[in-house]
């Protein structure tokens, strides 16, 4: 029996576990995890904690770092939208866009032509339409080339998510677009950076998937900790008997209430995970 039997830790990948922000601008390779946040990780699972990754990338764009990521819990991708079983090598649950989904999103592109999109094929492809700079500095952070398509409706099925991309004010505007035509009733809308707007199914969001990990686990949300740094991290972390966040966090994170841990650079998770060492000492 160890300390943290019965305990979940989820963490955010991008800028929390992991300070990415230099590599997207620079596009330089991603550092390797901290040895800092290495050992404490080791040391929760030692000890009977179950740590999972919580990340907003697809599968695609995450799988070539799994191996340097200490886990021994399922994960959520896609920002919410799938469970995957990375020791198994399956996806466990996905919450799929309907059909609508590449209509609609066609229908932003052609009010919004400066706007691109990604469209995530749960079969780990990634298509782009209508690509940008910004999906150009999105494939030199994630290290996976997108398969163009001419338009939306050219895409296959099944989709995880759409990722719009463009400037802060388009999203903004593509947000109201949405809001206006009624869409946002059937899709989660969530910025995971100032650039990229998220478009899931309705309840396809980190918290909800954080959700039914535990239930897979059979571990209370009592005893279930989250950390993160964007906008689409917030549903977990309130989710979470206690969210956490880096001090690189944007505002909206500390406003949602998380506890404010070191920069990721610093070793965050390795901040939290003392925290909680504390907790069950």
């Amino acid at each position: 029996m160890g300390k943290f039997d019965g305990v979940l830790l989820a963490s955010d990948f991008d800028n929390t576990l992991i300070y990415t922000e230099d590599c997207l601008r620079s596009g330089t390779p991603v550092p390797p995890l901290l040895e800092r946040n290495r050992a404490a990780m080791e040391y929760f699972m030692a000890e009977g904690g179950r740590f999972a990754i919580a990340t907003g990338r697809a599968l695609a764009a995450f799988i070539k770092y799994a191996p340097g990521v200490p886990m021994n819990a399922p994960g959520v991708v896609c920002n919410g939208a799938a469970l995957y079983d990375f020791e198994k090598g399956e996806y466990l649950e996905a919450a799929l866009l309907d059909e609508k989904a590449r209509d609609r999103g066609q229908a932003i592109l052609d009010r919004f032509p400066a706007a691109a999109i990604e469209a995530y094929h749960i079969d780990n492809v990634i298509h782009a339409v209508h690509p940008n700079e910004i999906t150009r500095q999105h494939e030199r952070l994630t290290k996976v080339l997108t398969t163009e398509a001419p338009t939306v409706q050219d895409v296959p099925l099944p989709l995880g998510k759409l990722l719009f991309e463009a400037d802060h004010e388009t999203l903004e505007a593509v947000t109201v677009y949405l809001r206006e035509q009624g869409w946002d009733a059937d899709y989660e809308l969530i910025f995971s950076g100032k650039t990229l707007l998220e478009m899931t199914a309705k309840g396809a969001n980190k918290g909800g998937m954080v959700r039914r990990l535990a239930e897979r686990l059979k571990i209370s949300m009592e005893h279930v900790y989250c950390a993160g740094d964007e906008a689409n991290d917030i549903s977990m972390l309130t989710a979470a008997a206690e969210g956490f966040a880096p001090a690189n966090c944007i505002p909206a994170v500390r406003a949602a209430g998380a506890t404010i841990v070191c920069h990721s650079e610093e070793g965050a998770i390795a901040e939290v995970i003392g925290i909680l060492d504390k907790r069950y000492s």
